[in-house]
């Protein structure tokens, strides 16, 4: 019988350092850059004071930026909309901090609270709405960082009509609480 112990036999793996997988210095995929997006909500003590908010424009501050993406912290008083657009090459998580926003997709409308995240991908057309009385605020994580941003007609929003052999599914937002 052998009384050697596993560890004697195959060695300390942390003494064989090419067969560790390195940390990722960034995200790189959509869950880890919904994770970002989700950290840097927990933290608002980097993020609160920052938030301004501005009668006559929606404002906007870019937190942070790491190789191909950038974070954006927005604020929304009532009434402030985006209008409908996409966000051309870059995917993106949405995330809201406080408040609620309404978004606007040809899918249909779905009220966003705080916690709620909204992943998408290049292409993704909405419209991001302040509905409420009371103001709000976003987290918004692009990949690649956002070069541009078309508008669209609000007719590209209008749902579209469900047909009995293609019935219409709504995505549900991810909650994160």
């Amino acid at each position: 019988m052998n009384s050697d112990s596993d560890l004697q036999i195959a060695g300390d793996i942390l003494e064989v350092p090419h067969l560790l997988q390195p940390e990722r210095e960034h995200p790189s995929t959509v869950a880890e850059f919904a994770g970002l997006a989700r950290a840097v909500a927990a933290d608002r003590a980097q993020w609160e004071p920052l938030v301004r908010y501005d009668a006559t424009t929606r404002w906007y501050h870019r937190l942070r930026t790491g190789p191909g993406y950038e974070v954006w912290l927005l604020s929304w008083v009532p009434g402030q909309g985006s209008g409908p657009h996409d966000h051309g090459r870059s995917s993106g998580v949405l995330t809201v901090l406080a408040g609620a926003l309404t978004e606007r997709t040809d899918r249909g409308t779905r009220v966003l609270t705080a916690g709620d995240q909204r992943v998408f991908a290049p292409g993704y057309a909405h419209d991001v709405v302040n509905d409420t009385l009371e103001p709000a605020v976003s987290l918004h994580v692009y990949h690649p960082g956002l070069t541009e941003m078309p508008m669209h007609p609000a007719s590209r929003l209008r749902p579209a009509a469900a047909s009995p052999a293609a019935p219409h599914c709504e995505a549900r937002p991810a909650t994160v609480r």
